[in-house]
């Protein structure tokens, strides 16, 4: 059997401060194959975002601390070197950033932009690199892309600046595409429009997709299969399917409960997690979530003290609980369910 195309394996990344130690991520790993798409979902603070930049290399030169594996076909990309990296970022795996207006450069126009990511990959003339560009921006719904590869990215609306995003990012047709909260700040009907060419594109070029975000609905619409991070730990990884249908760890639970319904009738108010999101550089000992868990006092003390370890309690389906599976599955059902 051959190597999943994306394997992170123990993913520990930290940032050293004037505070303290931030663990960002902890112990984090995962796998994605051509074709899929994975989602990573949890509130801010969860790891998600550094998780993508340390896929992509970009912490490196600063004081993160990086340890574990980061497989990308074959390629360890945590002990590589810078250049090896390099030549992969943009050819083999490409990032569309959170904030296009703060991500491109303010000082050249977005065709410049994308000319040079594309040449930097291909031996080509910046005639052909030109019109390679027009037609990629032409390609994600840009009007009039031959007048508009001139304009600057403070000329384009927020939707169009997300689109000429994804056309530098899919310039070079890489194989790992990472979107990062890629429908922020847009209104619904961009936003639709973007997922519907993030799954186009992807389709024509059988690209793995990472899907980074705190809202399920887009993961919903997208993902394959669905990470839940806490704390820079993973809580829950299953198909989409059995995250909505059968979600194992309350966290998830909470995601749940914090979402609108559109399918049916709601017969509970929302039901908010309570508290906040823990510091990462004084993580609550035992299971980080016990502070703000409705069903830690069913752990027998546990979640204070122990960490739960990420076990596969159905096929395909892993979860980081001290609850039983049998204590789960009776909560779902009987406490969780109805409200929804």
């Amino acid at each position: 059997m051959s190597d999943p195309f994306l394997d992170v394996r123990d993913l520990h990344v930290s940032f050293e401060t004037m505070d303290g130690l931030v663990k960002s991520v902890d112990g984090l790993s995962f796998q994605l194959e051509r074709g899929q798409t994975l989602g990573i979902v949890g509130e801010s603070g969860s790891g998600k975002s550094v998780t993508s930049l340390s896929i992509m290399g970009l912490h490196r030169g600063g004081n993160a601390r990086i340890s574990g594996q980061i497989m990308l076909d074959g390629t360890d990309l945590v002990t590589a070197s810078d250049e090896k990296v390099r030549g992969l970022r943009g050819k083999k795996m490409a990032m569309i950033f959170q904030d296009p207006l703060s991500a491109m450069h303010p000082f050249y126009t977005v065709g410049h932009q994308i000319i040079e990511a594309y040449r930097v990959h291909n031996n080509v003339s910046a005639g052909v690199a030109r019109k390679h560009a027009i037609t990629m921006l032409d390609r994600v719904g840009i009007p009039q892309a031959s007048s508009r590869v001139d304009d600057y990215p403070h000329q384009f609306s927020g939707g169009m600046r997300q689109r000429a995003m994804i056309a530098m990012a899919l310039s070079c047709d890489p194989d790992l595409l990472i979107a990062d909260e890629p429908t922020t700040a847009l209104d619904v009907t961009v936003q639709a429009q973007i997922l519907d060419l993030i799954r186009d594109l992807q389709s024509e070029f059988n690209s793995a997709v990472i899907i980074i975000t705190h809202d399920l609905g887009v993961v919903a619409e997208l993902a394959d299969d669905i990470l839940v991070m806490y704390a820079g730990r993973s809580m829950e990884y299953a198909s989409a399917h059995d995250t909505f249908e059968r979600p194992q760890h309350p966290y998830t639970w909470g995601l749940l409960g914090s979402m609108p319904r559109m399918d049916r009738v709601r017969t509970e108010r929302l039901l908010p997690i309570v508290g906040a999101p823990p510091s990462l550089i004084n993580v609550p000992s035992g299971c980080p979530f016990h502070p703000r868990c409705a069903f830690e006092d069913r752990t027998g003390g546990l979640a204070r003290t122990e960490r739960p370890e990420f076990e596969e309690t159905l096929p395909g389906h892993f979860v980081a609980c001290h609850l039983s599976a049998e204590e789960r599955r009776r909560i779902w059902e009987t406490e969780i369910l109805p409200k929804l």
